[in-house]
């Protein structure tokens, strides 16, 4: 009878007039932190702390829950149609839902994503309506040792995602772990290959990284196309939301599986939105029985992270409302503002607060509602942006990127790590090798090394005889077994051998001598550390430096299947192409140092536009006084800062 009681004062308080108005206000704010590339929940929930401190927890738990359920569906937008990650959680939608959008299917792709999101949504809450009374003894199970194997698990979903090249991927995931090791080494507090520089301290920020591998590269191929996003007419981009919403039907069991898979992944504290993305990516390609097209813009490539991301939010509601333990960084942040407003979570949430408790699960169903109606209904014009030619919207992109990028750390570091792993991700695109690898690798760097630390010190190697540990090792050989059988029976692109291909490969040699040294450093700076710092980084460093290796060998010998097969880069005109993007990436940064942000974003932005499209047009001069209007509101309305210029202290409002 109390359960009834409860619920009934929960739903009193979800339909006030007053909670479903500040729950409106979470998702309108959320909706616009989403679509803007780099920032997401985390941001957005940093950004609003200050604003729910004194508020009534009702309402503020409103405001975070509705930002909190829709940058994880409106995050769809950059990555379908700009091949940018909204979040880090939408990093695998851009594999085929970008494709998709190519191809004049934006519409199709944005509303299957917005379909799948919603029913993930709505399934996570459900499961945490139900876990948040029986998933203590279920969390309780996955020690660290479980935690260690699952993380392997995710890795092990790299060879899946790199097609016929499964050790460039494996490769890259290596180079992704050891650079997730600069910065303090969390068993002991020693510092690793930071140069001394206190930026690298804590290690590069993911979203540095997640932008400079994906949205660089994107921009700077469709600018060397001088083509529109979409080859389609304005006429075939306004149709595809039916199809989208009827696919997510059609596959209602995959978005079910992956629905399932991201409330239990994300019930795990710590493993955060980016594993989950990724593995039910992985999931999908691996138990397709046509791969022909992922990676190419395949429905079921958006379905199944668009769904695992959403689903996971519940999930990873449960540790952070029943323990206090945050199942990702975006519910670190929610446990500081519950806190700010009074709400102390743990098991007490259960047995004294349960109203509480039921208000935000059934707030998110709501907000994910709510947000998927939106989004759905700002497709059709949000896709026609396609059709625009790239030479206007690829230079304000840029400034975006570099905006987004700029609010990491907010230091001027932030904008040159960002230009030296956005050239990083164009040759890796060029060459073959496995983005989503490197950033998966990264992101879990730190995690895996600490399981490995975790597991051993309280378990020993014991930890290997546990039951779920030996299922998840069964998985995770299987998984590298398949994969490695598929990509040997797979056929081989004919790459040729002519004086341009030899030139290219050697092109690559040399980019594969690159992670190689990284490879020596790491090692060499192992070396100086104790033994619980440089074990990991030790480990990873051989353990690659033997792939690279492999792959060197496989070059030398003219393997056909390690060999580039873009056409662009054999030539000298793609070659010059690729060093002009370049330069006015230098140009930009070196007016931001000279003239300040806004300014100089203005003049990159028109200047770009001039050389793109070979004239000057009065189009020109609004989109580059929009965007530099458009950095003054975003800065003042979100408090966002920019970098420090030698004109600042003459022109404070626009540097």
């Amino acid at each position: 009878m109390d359960v009834w009681i409860t619920a009934l004062d929960a739903l009193t308080t979800l339909f006030s007039v007053g909670h479903l108005s500040y729950l409106l206000l979470g998702v309108f704010v959320g909706l616009i932190v989403g679509i803007l590339p780099g920032l997401g929940g985390l941001a957005g929930l940093s950004l609003l702390l200050p604003f729910v401190y004194g508020m009534d927890p009702s309402q503020a738990l409103a405001m975070m829950v509705g930002l909190l359920a829709i940058t994880t569906t409106s995050d769809t937008f950059p990555s379908v149609l700009m091949g940018i990650p909204g979040t880090s959680g939408s990093q695998a939608t851009v594999m085929d839902g970008f494709p998709m959008a190519r191809r004049g299917e934006a519409a199709r792709a944005l509303a299957a994503a917005f379909g799948a999101s919603l029913f993930g949504g709505v399934f996570g809450a459900l499961v945490l309506s139900v876990a948040i009374l029986f998933a203590r003894p279920l969390i309780l199970m996955m020690g660290f040792g479980e935690q260690l194997m699952l993380v392997l698990f995710a890795l092990t979903m790299v060879g899946i995602l790199t097609g016929s090249h499964p050790l460039k991927g494996l490769a890259a995931c290596g180079v992704g772990l050891i650079m997730g090791t600069i910065g303090f080494a969390t068993s002991t507090g020693e510092l690793r290959m930071a140069f001394g520089q206190t930026y690298l301290y804590d290690g590069f920020p993911l979203l540095i990284i997640a932008i400079g591998l994906f949205a660089i590269p994107e921009i700077f191929e469709i600018l060397s196309q001088k083509k529109t996003i979409s080859s389609s007419s304005q006429q075939k981009l306004g149709h595809g939301i039916w199809t989208g919403l009827r696919d997510v039907v059609r596959h209602k069991w995959l978005v079910l599986r992956c629905s399932g898979i991201g409330a239990l992944i994300g019930m795990l504290p710590g493993l955060g939105g980016v594993v989950i993305d990724w593995i039910a990516y992985g999931h999908v390609v691996q138990t397709a029985k046509d791969k022909s097209q992922f990676g190419k813009g395949d429905i079921r490539g958006v379905l199944a992270p668009e769904s695992a991301n959403n689903a996971k939010e519940g999930g990873s509601l449960v540790p952070t409302l029943l323990f206090g333990v945050p199942g990702s960084a975006t519910m670190a942040v929610l446990l500081g503002g519950l806190v700010l407003v009074g709400i102390e979570p743990g098991v007490s949430m259960v047995q004294e607060n349960l109203d509480l408790t039921y208000t935000i699960i059934w707030s998110l169903a709501i907000a994910n509602i709510v947000g998927t109606l939106v989004c759905l209904l700002l497709v059709r014009p949000i896709s026609k942006l396609t059709t625009i030619p790239y030479g206007y919207i690829g230079p304000v992109v840029i400034v975006i990127v570099f905006f987004a990028a700029f609010q990491a750390t907010r230091d001027w570091l932030d904008l040159i790590a960002l230009f030296g792993i956005g050239i990083l991700g164009v040759y890796m695109k060029r060459f073959g090798w496995s983005r989503p690898a490197l950033l998966i690798g990264f992101f879990l760097s730190k995690g895996l090394e600490d399981s490995v630390y975790q597991a051993v010190q309280i378990y020993g190697f014991s930890f290997l005889e546990r039951p779920i540990v030996i299922g998840l090792i069964v998985v995770i050989v299987a998984s590298v077994t398949i994969t490695f059988a598929r990509a040997r029976k797979a056929p081989k692109p004919d790459t040729g051998q002519g004086p341009a291909t030899r030139s290219v490969r050697a092109h690559e040699m040399g980019f594969l001598l690159v992670f190689a040294a990284l490879c020596v450093w790491a090692f060499v700076d192992a070396l100086q550390r104790t033994y619980l710092a440089q074990i990991f980084p030790l480990g990873t460093s051989i353990a690659t430096a033997t792939l690279l290796a492999v792959i060197g060998y496989r070059f030398l010998r003219g393997s056909v299947d390690d060999a580039v097969h873009y056409d662009e880069v054999r030539t000298d005109e793609g070659r010059r192409t690729l060093h002009v993007y370049i330069g006015w990436l230098v140009g930009l940064l070196i007016a931001i140092y000279l003239l300040g942000f806004v300014l100089a974003s203005g003049l990159f932005v028109l200047a770009m536009i001039v050389f793109e499209l070979r004239r000057l047009t009065w189009q020109a001069g609004v989109v580059a006084v929009a965007v530099s209007a458009l950095l003054l509101l975003l800065s003042y309305v979100l408090n966002l800062k920019f970098p420090p210029s030698l004109l600042q202290p003459f022109l404070p409002l626009i540097s």
